[in-house]
């Protein structure tokens, strides 16, 4: 980066090396800004002002001697100088959080927080459960879980390990498919005594779909599957959560799409056997600097445990239709001493 540095300062001013005061502070400002292209959406992101965040940029530019972005209606677009200096700065990003990462573990020490990210359904429904047998055998260790749609960056140290529904293609991280959750149509008891349950795809449109949109979620996925050309006079109900989703479909807004483990569980809720089922696969990643560390390690190895599709048959491969999945799932919720289900309606 200081051939650049030194290469556009002679374009311009002709700074010496003693002027050159770019902050580290800065160049983050200036990777956000690359990768969302745009001042507003970084500056969101960033939790600053549009004003305050250009501001910063045009100190940036002014410190090395040269235009990192070229500025148009439609957004950012990287000069050649910002080109070629963005490979240098992101590797200077990766190394301050690998300074990070081992500063925060210990590989003898099983005490401290571990951070794990989670889609909003598998988060609350599943982990936080059995995250108070694990509190029981591992007091020391402080399980910081993060429940949202928004996929986490582990490289970016947003959170230490990650259950997501797309596999990271960093080489810096470690990836393990966890499962495979199995998305199925359903309704609740009430909703099929008053309106019934459509037979086929034709029937869907004399009912109502609570349509689930966000982030690692498949926008055009619904109608897809439903081998439709639009959802136009179909949905209901739009929302962002999952759990609101089983919320709606529990209160009898409609059909809703859910993972089978949900029934599993004990929700009261009725497949509705249209002939098609969907699937997302789980993916759970974490970097190399971890496999050093004790707490890491034991957190790593209870989620592996908890997801285990021979241990738990809603998370296999093959799909299994959800009334069969009652009996089978029946062992597993009682060797954790989940014999009833927590609704997501409140009472």
């Amino acid at each position: 980066m200081q051939q650049l540095l030194h290469r556009g300062a002679a374009m311009t001013q002709h700074r010496s090396d003693e002027s050159l005061d770019a902050s580290w502070d800065d160049l983050k400002l200036f990777l956000a800004c690359a990768k969302y292209k745009s001042f507003r959406n970084a500056a969101e992101e960033l939790g600053l002002t549009s004003t305050t965040l250009m501001r910063r940029i045009d100190r940036l530019e002014e410190s090395i001697g040269c235009k990192l972005f070229l500025r148009d209606q439609s957004g950012l677009t990287l000069s050649d100088e910002g080109t070629a200096m963005i490979s240098d700065v992101t590797l200077m990003e990766r190394h301050a959080f690998n300074v990070f990462r081992r500063a925060s573990r210990s590989s003898s020490d099983a005490t401290g927080t571990v951070r794990v990210a989670v889609t909003e359904g598998p988060g609350n429904f599943w982990i936080l459960p059995r995250l108070i047998d694990f509190q029981k055998t591992y007091r020391k260790i402080t399980v910081d879980l993060r429940c949202a749609m928004e996929q986490a960056d582990v490289a970016r140290l947003e959170s230490d390990i990650a259950i997501q529904l797309e596999p990271p293609t960093n080489p810096d991280l470690i990836v393990v498919k966890l499962g495979r959750l199995h998305i199925y149509p359903f309704v609740s008891k009430e909703y099929e005594s008053l309106h019934g349950v459509p037979k086929t795809l034709a029937e869907l449109q004399n009912h109502r779909i609570i349509k689930q949109s966000a982030p690692q979620v498949d926008d055009t996925a619904y109608a897809r599957i439903l081998g439709l050309k639009s959802l136009e006079g179909i949905v209901g109900i739009k929302t962002n959560s999952s759990i609101g989703v089983l919320y709606a479909v529990e209160r009898g807004a409609g059909i809703g799409f859910l993972p089978t483990v949900s029934i599993a569980l004990g929700a009261p809720l009725v497949a509705v056997d249209l002939g098609v089922s969907h699937h997302a696969d789980l993916w759970l990643t974490y970097h190399k600097e971890f496999r050093a560390s004790e707490r890491h390690k034991i957190v790593v190895e209870w989620l592996k445990k908890i997801f285990d599709p021979r241990t738990y048959p809603c998370f296999r491969d093959e799909f299994i239709h959800p009334n069969a999945l009652v009996p089978m799932m029946a062992a597993a919720r009682e060797s954790f001493g989940l014999t009833g289900y927590v609704a997501a309606t409140p009472t």
